[in-house]
């Protein structure tokens, strides 16, 4: 048998699978062994000639020192206006209401008549009780006329003593008769005075109660017919509970000062505090249901534009302005339980101070504890930082906020604080 005749026979008896190898050319077998060397050469290659992937640099955030300034706190309350004064009119006679002499809701002065009561019954009454003075005049004169008389006759032992002593008795019996006469001449006067029913202080009148043809009376149980009421408003008193807290606060500050309190009223519409005033009454203890203790301010109103029931929110100065640190209010973070700013240190790497924040003035606020002048706190690019790592900082300066200081409330006091620049 021949070479081809035992190939044939082989392959005639072989796999598909080996006669399908067997079948290729020479060429495929190779580049098939080959195939893996050169893809190790490839990348090997490869990994020679690409250069390295450059770390990221440090991020870029803004910093600044605190601005340090004298600033004053305050402590923020919420009170309601009360009258200075506040007098129900009622009559002091009884009789028939004949004119009324006020426009409801004016403005009336101390003196200014009112109502009108018929005077006529106790003008009569007044001309009777004048009879009644003069009668009791003549008595005396006759009296003191016998007394002399008999005091002459004495001389001549014509009188005897106890006829003086008669005429003297009758003498005194006769000047206390005319004293009480005189005396209901006066009661008279005053009822016909009462006719005219005045205002007893100057201030805001309300409606009238009853008009002109009305009986009114000075015998019902709450000591007289209800005519109107009458509010001081200049000064108006602003009432407002404060914590104990804050009146402790207070009376430490009142043991280094005595001085009073002042006190700015901003109202509902308002943005600023535009009323100024003072304390001038503490309520003398601290309520065991509340925890608080009332408290008063005295405000000039002049031209009576605050009205009593009105609400306000107030603040109270707690002392003479202090040197605080201002930073954006942005600045301040929130860790858990503590308040935090972000300092970047000479070699750019950030660190976390844990500080006491105070109240708030415009967009700025002040830090009391826990910063210090010459470090510079993170004001942009906050959400870059992490405390270790490194930065690029980028200085810049902190601006006031606008040319009149604004405030607002703190979020860390137990009664709002606040705060206004004292001195720039």
């Amino acid at each position: 048998m021949n070479m081809m005749t035992k190939i044939e026979a082989d392959g005639a008896t072989a796999s598909p699978v080996r006669r399908r190898f067997t079948d290729r050319p020479l060429w495929q077998h190779l580049s098939a062994a080959a195939l893996p060397v050169i893809a190790v050469v490839a990348v090997g290659v490869l990994n020679r000639e690409s250069p390295a992937i450059a770390a990221a640099p440090p991020p870029t955030v803004t910093v600044a020192a605190p601005l340090v300034r004298d600033v004053t706190e305050w402590d923020d309350h919420v009170g309601r206006f009360e009258p200075s004064s506040s007098v129900e009119v009622r009559p002091r006679v009884s009789g028939a209401v004949t004119a009324v002499h006020f426009a409801d809701g004016a403005i009336v002065q101390k003196g200014q008549r009112l109502f009108t009561i018929d005077p006529r019954p106790f003008n009569a009454a007044l001309a009777e009780a004048r009879a009644g003075a003069a009668q009791a005049r003549s008595d005396v004169a006759l009296a003191e006329a016998d007394l002399e008389r008999a005091n002459r006759l004495r001389a001549d032992d014509a009188v005897s003593q106890s006829d003086l002593d008669r005429l003297s008795a009758r003498v005194r019996a006769a000047r206390a008769a005319l004293a009480a006469a005189d005396a209901r001449v006066g009661a008279r006067a005053l009822d016909v005075q009462f006719t005219e029913v005045r205002a007893p202080i100057t201030g805001r009148i309300s409606d009238r109660r009853v008009d002109a043809g009305n009986i009114v009376s000075t015998a019902d149980a709450t000591g007289g017919t209800l005519l109107t009421t009458i509010n001081a408003l200049d000064p108006i008193y602003f009432t407002f509970d404060s914590s104990e807290a804050l009146f402790l606060k207070a009376q430490r500050e009142r043991q280094k000062s005595n001085v009073a309190q002042q006190v700015e009223i901003r109202l509902q519409d308002e943005t600023g505090y535009t009323w100024k005033g003072r304390v001038d009454f503490t309520d003398n203890g601290i309520s065991a249901h509340s925890g608080t203790i009332r408290a008063r301010a005295v405000v000039a109103n002049p031209d009576y534009f605050l009205t009593p029931g009105m609400f306000g929110n107030m603040r109270l100065t707690d002392g003479s302005p202090s040197q605080a640190l201002l930073v954006p209010d942005a600045a301040v973070r929130t860790d858990q339980a503590r308040k935090v700013v972000y300092v970047v240190g000479k070699d750019g790497t950030v660190a976390a101070r844990e500080v006491s924040p105070g109240p708030r003035i415009g967009s700025l606020r002040s830090i009391r504890t826990g910063l210090s002048a010459d470090e510079m706190v993170v004001i942009q690019g906050l959400q870059m930082v992490q405390p270790g790592a490194k930065v690029t900082a980028r200085v810049t300066k902190i601006d006031l906020p606008g040319a009149a200081p604004t405030t607002a409330a703190s979020v860390n006091e137990p009664a709002a604080s606040q705060a206004t620049i004292a001195a720039l």
